[in-house]
């Protein structure tokens, strides 16, 4: 009897390192949930005046910059301006160095900055501004100038908005274009519905390049202004968006045109993934705790949820393993993430529990 109970006693301490180094490994997942800011280069006169201190102000301060222009709408823009230093190092969890050297009396460096997730969320909460998931999306951009005092089409090779549309990117896009490639029969379905452009559909264009989602934009040109129409699909919703631009020549205004309107479609992709962090929905899931690898597995799914606010294990038995989560949506919306994987989610006593297909 007692070596049984030795047996047991042993079991149970091994049962509880095991769950500690779940626990740990938890913990760290959770501390290393970040926003990572890459490639920061600065550029700094290396002289008497030179400050190491500065520099990485200099870097984090850039840093910020670029990760609100990633996260934001630009309304909110505004946010990078004159924040303090003490702020912003207060959302770093940490940073590296990547590259650094000196060349003709300069310093220059390669700065990655991994800013705290939650801090992030909670400090533009506290601003009234909700942030957008940070996901690039791959789509389909067929652009159609229409010269409306000639009744003239300019297609692609000679739309001067086809050629330079991907010149004019940013670091912080996240919009990937895909433009139609020089067609005959593309070319043909355009100049035959010259008169019903604003009402087309173009699927049969479109189902050639085989991705889900699609912008259709119309540039109407006369020699004062130019109008823009644009048709947006992302994830099955449809945007309709209507702009005018003042419009004098292709070199001087080409550019604030496509700027403004990348600018645009950024901001109706983001708006379609906000994060609205005044929904914190608390979820309690439990799974056999003899399933390590589906133990992994779930933690590693909801590691990259970003609408995942906070996770941690609450309890844990030779059973079962509970985990509370912090969610910003709904409970349809967490069910839909987990969809695509194989795992099965049951509802039982307001404790949803996780099982394998």
């Amino acid at each position: 009897m007692f070596k049984n109970k030795i047996n047991t006693l042993s079991f149970y301490i091994l049962f509880l390192i095991i769950f500690i180094i779940f626990i740990k490994f938890s913990t760290g997942k959770v501390l290393a949930n970040s926003y990572k800011v890459s490639d920061i280069e600065i550029s700094e006169p290396y002289n008497l005046n030179f400050s190491k201190e500065k520099v990485i102000d200099v870097a984090f301060k850039n840093a910020f910059e670029e990760l609100i222009f990633t996260l934001l709408t630009s309304e909110n823009y505004y946010l990078n301006k004159d924040v303090n230093i003490k702020i912003i190092k207060s959302l770093i969890d940490s940073f590296s160095i990547v590259d650094e050297k000196f060349i003709d009396k300069k310093y220059i460096a390669n700065f990655d900055v991994n800013f705290n997730k939650k801090e992030v969320l909670n400090y533009l909460y506290k601003n009234n501004i909700y942030a957008s998931i940070p996901q690039k999306k791959k789509l389909f951009l067929l652009p159609i100038l229409v010269d409306t005092n000639r009744s003239d089409i300019s297609l692609l090779s000679e739309n001067p908005f086809y050629l330079n549309w991907t010149k004019f990117s940013k670091k912080y896009h996240l919009l990937d274009y895909v433009l139609p490639n020089e067609d005959l029969d593309d070319l043909n379905i355009i100049k035959n519905n010259i008169n019903n452009l604003e009402d087309y559909e173009f699927k049969q264009i479109i189902t050639k390049y085989q991705l889900k989602d699609y912008i259709i934009v119309i540039l109407f040109k006369n020699e004062k202004s130019i109008r823009v129409l644009t048709r947006i699909k992302f994830n099955n919703e449809f945007i309709l968006l209507n702009e005018n631009f003042p419009y004098k020549s292709i070199n001087n205004d080409i550019e604030a045109v496509i700027n403004s309107l990348k600018n645009s479609y950024e901001n109706s992709w983001k708006k379609i993934n906000l994060i609205n962090t005044s929904i914190k929905l608390p979820i309690t899931i439990s799974l056999d705790s003899s399933k390590f690898t589906l133990i992994e597995k779930f933690e590693n799914k909801i590691e990259n949820m970003d609408l995942v606010y906070n996770y941690y294990i609450e309890s844990f038995s030779n059973n079962e393993v509970i985990y509370k989560i912090v969610y910003n949506g709904t409970p349809n919306k967490f069910l839909e993430e987990f969809n695509t994987e194989n795992i099965k989610v049951h509802l039982n006593n307001n404790v949803w529990k996780i099982n394998e297909n």
